[in-house]
């Protein structure tokens, strides 16, 4: 599980989503749905009934005098069924 969710997702527009039972994780680039899905239902113990991915624009980033970008992710948003919940959040 540590190679490919690596963190939830706590933003403004984000919390929204856990009143329709949605969660938000940044998993590896390589993870595939199905991996992802594994990993939440075994780790977590719920049942998930959905998941929606996107890879967030990168942008430039300066430190000093070099111009580079941040290291590139995934993020994956997963419905649980009604009555389950993640304890993270």
């Amino acid at each position: 599980m540590i190679d490919y969710i690596k963190s939830p997702v706590l933003k403004f527009k984000l919390i929204r989503l856990l009143e329709k039972n949605q969660y938000t994780f940044d998993v590896d680039p390589k993870a595939t749905k199905t991996d992802v899905k594994y990993w939440v239902e075994n780790f977590f113990g719920v049942k998930v009934i959905g998941m929606n991915s996107h890879r967030p624009p990168r942008k430039m980033k300066r430190m000093g005098p070099t111009i580079g970008y941040p290291v590139r992710y995934k993020r994956m948003i997963v419905t649980l069924r009604a009555g389950d919940s993640i304890p993270l959040f």
